[in-house]
């Protein structure tokens, strides 16, 4: 079972395409949206729902409400933006898409994370720090040469999402059982610039 979660960038009106890569590939896949990108997609919630045969979920339950989805074996995270990046590098859970990716990483689920956002965003110091942060916590975090090229306004063409990129880092993990290996107290303690907790 494969979580793809998306975040509010143009990538996302074109999740159709890692879906439909997915399933030959063998997994069955849930989609997980973030607030905004529910927003973006709610005229086409009920079509994702019918290509996945999943509900999509993008709010935490109910205290009391049956999980309506299985348990993920490995989660993909895009597009995901910069403002979704930090959140998750500093543990922030203040959406069910953050909740299920951070406590993915205490989980040691294969994780895969395909950023889309400009080089203004890149260029943040924020940003390098937290995808330090995610990687040391074993996500592999698609950004460079192998992966999302961060560029100016208009330079990117998100209809050529490079969703495949995302899927053969996923089957490299799986395939060589790779999990995220660091506690959360070491996730913390390095943020902080501290020693690892281990």
């Amino acid at each position: 079972m494969l979580y793809a979660v998306a975040c509010a960038a143009p990538p996302a009106l074109h999740i159709r395409t890692l879906i439909k890569q997915a399933g030959p590939r063998g997994w069955d896949v849930c989609l997980i949206l973030t607030p905004s990108a529910a927003r973006w997609l709610e005229a086409d919630l009920a079509d994702l729902e019918r290509l996945t045969g999943h509900p999509v979920r993008w709010a935490y339950k109910l205290p009391g409400q049956p999980d309506v989805l299985p348990e993920p074996e490995a989660i993909i995270v895009a597009p995901v933006t910069a403002n979704t990046m930090n959140k998750w590098g500093s543990g922030i859970c203040d959406n069910l898409a953050l909740g299920l990716i951070t406590e993915a990483i205490g989980k040691r689920l294969p994780l895969v994370a395909l950023p889309y956002f400009n080089a203004a965003q890149a260029a943040h110091p924020a940003v390098p720090r937290n995808v330090a942060v995610l990687r040391d916590a074993g996500v592999r975090v698609l950004l460079g040469e192998d992966g999302h090229q961060p560029r100016g306004h208009g330079g990117s063409r998100p209809e050529q999402f490079p969703w495949h990129l995302a899927l053969d880092a996923l089957d490299a993990q799986t395939a060589s059982g790779t999990r995220a290996t660091m506690s959360q107290a070491d996730i913390a303690a390095r943020r902080e610039g501290q020693p690892d907790a281990s």
